[in-house]
């Protein structure tokens, strides 16, 4: 029997911050408007240009003979489209990046994205859950790559660890996500605007800004109070996983959905738990505690002008196959409806194929309108897809956006055994372990970036199925993996993270 429900109620009443301090429920004022900022806005123009980059993790690679000391590279874009020319290719052997090229690192495992300086030009942020710090295995970090007129470098490259509690087996760098979740000033909220970083370890959430009066490429641990983050009933712990921003409460800051699952006596239950911006981190409040995890992503789905959240529910108890629902903004300060109002799977009326066991339907997701009509669209993978008697070769599906939230109408799905996609559905691909939408060349067409990082016995391959005016169509696919661009290809795990 699932017990999903208490378990999410129970997180909104243990969401604490240092000190013991309950959130609280946000004062009821009048609603300031303010518009989505989930699909439109993916802040990964790196070189300013216009045009949004590509940032992909390879965390498996062996850089110079360190084995799964893992890479990012990042692919320019211009009016052409996505580039395989124009790129960088950034570890932690790279001239400037802090530290160096260790095996298990696992660099680019998380990658993020946002304009932490305010400069005009967003930067990177590479999770590196696997680093040891101070003799502790896998305490972790990151690196903070900024951009400029030429894209991102190593020189000037920023170092984020936990400073205050470096921890054995923490992982710190596994999730990140940028956004203005708060002022970096609070005095004076509306001076020097710029994205902060929320960083996740195992059990903890932290946040990194530049503080008033300090260098903007010197981040600081916001409050070292906002980490004590228990959304899990007594008996049970939670491991974070997921992170998405969006507007859900239509005030002037980005609010953060955590998602993760339940460890202890009950574990692998998938619940999400929202904290709703404010001018100060210390003013963070209780946005809701919502079924299901580990996967979310924001957009407006409905089209009213307020983000909304999907979540993927792929955990323990969840529908067979996996499941993802749909919670809308409410219009006002409130933020988002605790009652999905559509909850999808493969067996909704209208979506291809047929949910079984083990599919993980809903594992990952993107939002972006694949069709130019001004409505955000919905790509979900399920990388343990079996195609035909081949196991785990993985599939994606897209759901289309319409006035009233997402719709079966015009759903569609892809895998390695269509005709007019590359390649072939092998064991274990999981072909849609990462999905990115995409506009590369800014004609109003998200194309997608569909990853298998298990391809080849995981060197991982990326493959770009186009737009067009009727959806992504699979005539005129193409591939490419590290080597296209490159770098170190075997066991590379190419694709097992994608900036969204």
């Amino acid at each position: 029997m699932r017990h999903i429900r208490s378990a999410a109620l129970s997180a909104a009443a243990l969401l604490t911050l240092g000190g013991g301090a309950v959130f609280a429920a946000p004062a009821a004022e009048a609603a300031v408007p303010f518009p989505s900022i989930g699909w439109q806005q993916h802040n990964c123009d790196y070189d300013g240009n216009g045009f949004d980059d590509v940032l992909i993790g390879a965390p498996g690679a062996t850089v110079s003979g360190a084995a799964g000391a893992g890479y990012v590279t990042v692919q320019y874009s211009s009016s052409s489209g996505l580039s395989t020319t124009k790129k960088s290719i950034l570890h932690q052997n790279t001239s400037g990046v802090p530290g160096g090229a260790e095996a298990g690192d696992g660099f680019g495992r998380a990658v993020a994205s946002g304009d932490l300086d305010n400069d005009g030009y967003d930067d990177a942020i590479v999770g590196i859950p696997g680093e040891d710090l101070a003799g502790l295995s896998d305490a972790g970090g990151a690196v903070v790559f900024w951009g400029s007129p030429t894209g991102l470098h190593g020189a000037d490259s920023t170092w984020l660890e936990n400073p205050d509690q470096l921890r054995a087996g923490a992982n710190f760098g596994r999730a990140i996500e940028a956004a203005r979740y708060f002022a970096p000033d609070p005095a004076h909220p509306d001076a020097n605007l710029r994205d902060s970083v929320a960083v996740v370890e195992n059990d903890s959430l932290l946040f990194f800004t530049a503080p008033p009066g300090a260098a903007t490429q010197q981040l600081k641990l916001a409050d070292k109070g906002v980490r004590a983050l228990d959304v899990a009933p007594p008996g049970n712990g939670f491991a974070l996983r997921s992170l998405s921003h969006g507007n859900y409460n239509e005030d002037s800051w980005a609010d953060l959905a955590i998602s993760g699952v339940t460890t202890g006596d009950r574990p692998g239950i998938g619940a999400t738990q929202v904290l709703h911006g404010a001018p100060s981190v210390e003013a963070l409040t209780d946005g809701g505690a919502f079924e299901g995890g580990p996967a979310v992503v924001s957009s407006d789905f409905n089209h009213d002008g307020q983000d909304d959240l999907a979540i993927g529910d792929t955990g323990v108890g969840s529908p067979v196959g996996g499941a993802v629902s749909v919670y809308l903004g409410q219009g006002d300060l409130s933020g988002l409806d605790p009652t999905p109002t559509q909850t999808w799977t493969q067996d909704s009326p209208g979506v291809p194929g047929a949910a079984e066991a083990g599919d993980r339907w809903g594992a990952e997701m993107s939002s972006g309108d694949t069709n130019g009509d001004g409505m955000p669209d919905l790509a979900i993978g399920a990388p343990g897809e079996d195609i035909g008697s081949i196991s785990d070769a993985g599939a994606v599906w897209t759901l289309r956006g319409a006035p009233g939230g997402l719709t079966a109408t015009g759903a569609r799905s892809f895998d390695q055994n269509h005709p007019d996609i590359p390649g072939g559905a092998e064991a274990s691909d999981a072909w849609g372990g990462q999905v990115r939408l995409v506009d590369a060349n800014s004609d109003g067409l998200f194309g997608l970036l569909a990853a298998a990082p298990g391809e080849n016995t995981h060197d991982g391959f990326v493959w770009v199925i186009p737009a067009s005016s009727s959806g992504l169509v699979a005539k005129g696919t193409w591939t490419y993996d590290g080597a296209r661009l490159g770098a170190p290809v075997a066991d590379a795990q190419f694709g097992a993270a994608i900036d969204e």
